[in-house]
């Protein structure tokens, strides 16, 4: 038999073995029957062997199923009678049974099948460990995803009280949530928008003209470079007129709708991308603001 050949059927042992093994009082366990076939062996020789070393198996290393699990069993996996009925309930061999019992079955068979069973009980642990640990980290985003999205509920919920925010925070991904959240600042404006932001592009001006008709829009940035300045004469020939103004003495980020003034963590065009807060600056009055700009 070549390497390959090896491989092949071991993996096929592998898919046996793992059928085998079930899911008794909260424990994977194999039954002596199926024992017996992989070890190639009677089941009676097999419990002959247990019984006269039974002080080697404890209850967390055998057991023997009830009239009531044996039942169930035989209706969920399709279980028929041996010849003659069953005479016996069967007995279930845990991890560490199955491990005692290669000090009593020394065939080479029983040796080699052995090692195989115990290797399927760790990699089925494992697997079951790994699983769980994947449920658990995904309970975690879950709750941080039911959490972000009470906050953003929060936030929406000032707009329909007509209560103005005082803070919130926007998490990394939450690009629509934090887009949709500064689109309705816009709305909500009645006289006058401004925008102090050092990093703006063609993104910005579509955020504007959400603004309602009649709505004045100014924007305060660091540079106006040639292309952008093209955007902006393009966009004003169509639209409502943004009026754009150099302004570089400003390292944060505002928003000024009316009155209230908005302190941004992240560049307009960048929100969700990463975490930010957004803050009321009840300080601060619009006027506070606009006179140092002249």
């Amino acid at each position: 038999m070549d390497e390959q050949d090896k491989i092949t059927t071991s993996s096929l042992a592998t898919v046996v073995i793992e059928n085998k093994i079930i899911t008794l009082r909260g424990t994977q366990v194999i039954l002596d029957r199926d024992l017996a076939t992989l070890y190639g062996v009677e089941t009676s020789q097999l419990n002959r062997q247990v019984k006269r070393n039974i002080e080697r198996f404890p209850n967390d290393f055998m057991f023997q199923l009830s009239k009531e699990e044996y039942d169930c069993l035989k209706c969920q996996n399709g279980i028929s009678n041996t010849k003659g009925g069953d005479r016996y309930l069967p007995y279930a061999f845990t991890e560490h049974g199955v491990s005692m019992l290669s000090g009593l079955l020394r065939s080479a068979n029983a040796i080699q099948a052995n090692i195989m069973i115990i290797r399927t009980f760790v990699a089925m642990r494992r697997a079951f460990a790994q699983n769980a640990l994947i449920h658990t980290r995904l309970d975690l985003l879950d709750r941080k995803q039911a959490e972000n999205e009470r906050n953003f509920e929060k936030l929406f919920a000032k707009f329909e009280e007509n209560e103005p925010l005082r803070r919130g925070i926007f998490f990394d991904g939450q690009t629509y949530d934090a887009y949709a959240f500064a689109s309705n600042l816009i709305r909500a404006a009645k006289e006058r928008i401004v925008l102090i932001d050092n990093y703006i592009d063609d993104t910005v001006l579509t955020m504007l003209d959400k603004r309602d008709a009649g709505v004045t829009a100014t924007i305060y940035t660091g540079q106006i470079s040639k292309s952008f300045q093209l955007d902006i004469d393009i966009h004003n020939s169509q639209y409502a007129a943004i009026d754009i103004k150099v302004f570089k003495n400003s390292h944060d980020r505002f928003l000024i709708v009316d009155d209230k003034v908005y302190h941004f963590g992240a560049s307009i065009k960048d929100l969700g991308k990463k975490w930010f807060a957004v803050s009321l600056m009840s300080e601060l009055t619009a006027e506070d603001i606009l006179q140092r700009l002249e």
